[in-house]
């Protein structure tokens, strides 16, 4: 085994052991709302026909206030909506209007609910976790 030209270590480079300190990120308030990162203006929308598009959601929720953004959620290989989007409205005031008026209203045929979406964080958990707030 002298002759042999391998290496001590098996992957190309040496082992490198890492510190047993945590991540310096800053503290985190797990399980309470940041009201700062979410106002509360993003509303989760169900329901929706697969025929629905971005422009028809944006034209739906624009009759009750300033729309943001809207973003159907889509099969990444067929590109085909999997009946649900997300809403951003450009006040608190406009996304519960929409809740208000827009939720089991009815959209190309189907009726869709509107609810409030806060993302909170939980110890113990890798992802953050949508909970709806019903108001």
């Amino acid at each position: 085994m002298a002759d042999s030209p391998r290496r001590r270590y098996a992957s190309p480079s040496p082992r490198r052991y890492r510190s047993r300190s945590r991540s310096r990120s800053p503290a985190r308030n797990y399980g309470e709302r940041n009201e700062s990162n979410n106002p509360g203006n993003n509303l989760y929308v169900t329901g929706l026909s697969t025929r629905v598009t971005e422009k028809d959601l944006e034209d739906h929720f624009s009759s009750k206030g300033k729309v943001v953004e809207c973003r159907l959620v889509v099969d990444p290989r067929t590109r085909e909506s999997r009946g649900f989007g997300f809403v951003t409205m450009d006040s608190l005031e406009d996304a519960e209007r929409c809740i208000k008026y827009l939720n089991r209203s009815i959209l190309e045929g189907r009726v869709i609910t509107v609810e409030k979406k806060f993302r909170l964080n939980y110890a113990g958990s890798e992802a953050a976790v949508c909970l709806s707030i019903s108001t």
